[in-house]
């Protein structure tokens, strides 16, 4: 009887009637999820040699040592609920019981192959990977660049803000959203230990947070201390933590100045729509370029939205500048190059665009990188903020 009201505990409180997947042994959820399905099958000797296991290879994993101390209370006839030990910290107890509930459901939703993320509309020849991080599945994955289009390669379990999402303000303990890139690599040596084997930080602020009036810093991709192998699903300051292990196993894949990562509440996934918008939008962003070499100063700014701005103007200010600048030359010529474009998570109709400029007129020219918000109103898409990537 203790025994099936352990694996009521283990199994049904934690996924909420969600069935186990076949178990895939070679992973840490896999592992993890075999060992509770040997409880639910009334094999505690089965379920310690699991857990035994998964410790083996990861000593530190406080959640399988809750597992494996529940196994050896039940043998003793002790136990009724998951983590029920005398004097055992509540907010702890709670905390692994989300690792639980998260990585059991990991298993059970495994990405299907076949899939793409909707954020990841065109990637340029530079990105060979980009990263989306699913912080209501706990879940960074990581996507190759096959001739601009993504194919998934691995995911890993991740811890997000203490308080959850939409960071707004410095210190708020919370994970942004939005479109980031991957801005350094910091080794472990020049590092405290909480942040493990390494550190990427990332480009929070962007520039629709300081639109938007969002602060802070110190948003990063980084490891856990050299005592832990994972932390619960929210328990960072705001940045997104994985298991040393899985940073070491992510690191070739991040480029520095160049590696999208994209943040969002809830993955969305391409439809045949999407297609459509990405095919209208960068036919938006060729005619924009057309009409600017044109040199036909009205129609180029129509392209732009009233609610415009660069880093220093709105759109009254931009208008007179480019109707000045343009009136002292006799032609232009406009290229770009490398063209990628993501949408922005949890703004719908609005996309960044990112591309090389090579800008030649009769008195100028220049090279550069140049970051464009794309926004869709009135069935139009036009240029809400542009400025130097």
């Amino acid at each position: 009887m203790l025994y099936r009201v352990l694996v009521s505990s283990l199994l049904c409180a934690l996924l909420a009637g969600v069935a186990c997947a076949a178990p895939d042994s070679h992973n840490t959820e896999a592992q993890l999820a075999k060992s509770l399905q040997a409880i639910k099958n009334n094999r505690l000797d089965i379920a310690l040699n699991e857990v035994d296991n998964l410790l083996r290879v990861n000593p530190n994993f406080k959640l399988a040592y809750l597992v494996k101390g529940d196994l050896l209370m039940a043998r003793a006839g002790a136990i009724n609920n998951f983590g029920s030990a005398a004097n055992a910290p509540r907010d702890m107890i709670e905390d692994l019981r989300d690792e639980a509930r998260v990585r059991l459901q990991r298993v059970q939703a495994h990405l299907s192959g076949k899939l793409s993320p909707r954020y990841l509309w065109k990637l340029d020849t530079q990105q060979k990977y980009a990263i989306v991080v699913d912080t209501s599945r706990s879940t960074l994955y990581v996507y190759e660049n096959v001739k601009g289009e993504p194919r998934y390669v691995a995911d890993f379990y991740i811890t997000i803000g203490k308080l959850g999402t939409e960071k707004f303000s410095e210190g708020d303990k919370r994970t942004p959203i939005g479109v980031y890139f991957v801005k350094a690599e910091l080794p472990k040596s020049e590092l405290a230990d909480m942040y493990g084997s390494g550190a990427y930080p990332l480009s929070y602020p962007n520039e629709w947070d300081r639109k938007n009036g969002r602060t802070g810093k110190g948003i990063w991709l980084h490891g856990t201390p050299s005592d832990t192998y994972s932390r619960p699903p929210r328990a960072s300051d705001g940045c997104v933590v994985l298991a040393n292990d899985d940073l070491d196993k992510l690191a070739p894949y991040l480029q520095i100045g160049v590696t999208p990562v994209i943040i969002t509440n809830r993955i969305d996934w391409v439809s045949g729509q999407d297609r459509i918008e990405r095919d209208a939008l960068l036919q938006g962003v060729e005619q924009w370029r057309k009409d600017w070499s044109s040199l036909d100063t009205g129609t180029y700014l129509k392209h732009y939205s009233r609610n415009f701005s660069s880093d220093s103007m709105g759109f009254t200010a931009w208008a007179k500048q480019k109707q000045l600048v343009n009136s002292g030359k006799s032609w232009i010529k406009v290229n770009i190059s490398n063209v990628s474009v993501f949408t922005y998570p949890e703004q719908p109709n609005m996309a960044v665009v990112n591309f090389e400029q090579d800008y030649n007129s009769s008195n100028l020219s220049n090279r550069m990188k140049k970051r464009q918000y794309w926004i869709k109103q009135n069935n139009r898409w036009q240029i809400v903020y542009e400025g130097a990537a």
